[in-house]
């Protein structure tokens, strides 16, 4: 990815940051690391220190293997499975019981996202989702031009970039904007007075920008506050 692209894209640490929930979270499944380390493992024996990394690796595999056989003989030697096959089973247990475990912390997570996942923060993570979709296809495109395709040049490009920058900037603050308000939400019904003039001043700020990208994003966090004060007219109707 080339400097100019190098911190636009909102990741998902800096995501769960801003909207102080663990969004888009996915189910880690312990075989893909192991996966990885194999991948590696076999790109190593194939380079010129392929001697050297089978080696280690078989010497690592004896090693532990003999630890675990005389961990066996002390302190377990009424167990009459050999230690091979016993090693084998114990792993195959562990990787199960460490899956169903790492399911139940993603299952967890994943609900209170649910739950406190509103409208306009749906909309902002998809919003989040299009931009990064769009840092992604610039970085593939820059990719075709070095593999000696300059017609694919992207035109204006410091313009481009000037305006994804302050994309960023607007959906940080609309992230920004909606965390504040869900987690005070039940402060804000309780002393709707305080934030009237907040939100003529969030109104006024649309009109003047409406027609511009900064003002389109910045309707975002305007809607956050219209939401809010349409969920606190509707609670004042109740009562």
């Amino acid at each position: 990815m080339r400097d100019d692209l190098q911190g636009l894209e909102i990741g998902q640490y800096e995501l769960q940051n801003l909207t102080n929930l663990p969004v888009n979270e996915q189910l880690l499944i312990i075989t893909n690391p192991l996966k990885k380390l194999a991948k590696i493992y076999i790109q190593k024996i194939k380079s010129s220190e392929g001697a050297t990394v089978i080696f280690i690796g078989f010497a690592t595999f004896v090693f532990a293997y003999l630890i675990f056989d005389i961990f066996i003989k002390i302190f377990v030697a009424w167990i009459t499975i050999p230690p091979g096959i016993l090693l084998i089973i114990l792993g195959i247990w562990v990787s199960g019981l460490t899956q169903a475990i790492l399911y139940l912390i993603w299952k967890s997570r994943s609900k209170i996202v649910k739950h406190s996942m509103t409208n306009s923060l749906q909309i902002l993570l998809t919003e989040v989702e299009r931009y990064n979709t769009v840092i992604r296809a610039i970085d593939i495109n820059d990719q075709i031009e070095e593999a000696g395709n300059p017609e694919v040049l992207i035109k204006e490009r410091e313009s481009v970039i000037e305006a994804l920058k302050l994309t960023k900037s607007d959906l940080v603050r609309a992230l920004k904007t909606e965390k504040i308000l869900r987690e005070n939400k039940s402060f804000i019904l309780s002393n709707t007075e305080l934030f009237v003039n907040n939100l003529a001043t969030l109104t006024a700020m649309q009109v003047n920008e409406q027609a511009t990208e900064h003002g389109r994003l910045l309707n975002e966090a305007l809607q956050i506050a219209l939401d809010v004060q349409h969920e606190m007219k509707r609670l004042q109707t109740q009562h």
